[in-house]
């Protein structure tokens, strides 16, 4: 039998789902004007994150046991789904000396946010380099940009760090 295959309960033999590394993943950004065939190959990606609030609320109810009216109440809580969240993507990078992460978030930055919106995805690879999951994102734009401190000592890479306000975060096939 192969190694990636299982035997359930009833006999029927199925594939295991793959584990997927975390080192092996392309992120890709659509952005408007972009003066560079490619606008970024990441190091790095945090906040992939989608959130449900809680509603609670709470009502008395009349405490009847039988046909005896009630004297007391009791207090039922009831949780409900309330609006959901996503949280900020931070992105890191090894330094380039292309200026279209700068130039989009300068762009926001002189008030043109609403025509900066951008889409882009995460897509991560099972070690075959096929692709295995995708998450897609809509309604971006960076709310800060950062660079490493330099010295004159290192040898390090120079990185950059953009920080993506998101409206839409879903998973995809």
């Amino acid at each position: 039998m192969p190694k990636n295959n299982t035997q359930g309960l009833n006999g029927a033999v199925g594939k295991l789902p793959e584990m997927l590394t975390a080192s092996r993943f392309y992120l890709e950004l659509k952005l408007d004007d972009s003066e560079e065939p490619v606008d970024g190959i990441f190091l790095e990606c945090k906040g992939f994150k989608r959130s449900q609030e809680v509603v609670e609320f709470s009502e008395v109810t009349p405490q009847q046991w039988g046909s005896k009216p009630a004297k007391v109440g009791r207090i039922v809580r009831t949780k409900i789904p309330g609006h959901a969240k996503t949280e900020n993507i931070v992105l890191r990078r090894g330094m380039t000396n292309s200026l279209t992460l700068w130039k989009w978030f300068n762009a926001v930055e002189e008030g043109n946010w609403g025509q900066q919106l951008r889409d882009g995805s995460l897509v991560i690879y099972d070690q075959a380099g096929n692709e295995q999951a995708r998450f897609e994102f809509r309604g971006a734009w960076p709310t800060r940009y950062s660079a490493m401190d330099v010295s004159a000592n290192s040898s390090e890479i120079e990185i950059e760090e953009l920080e993506l306000a998101v409206e839409i975060l879903r998973r995809t096939q």
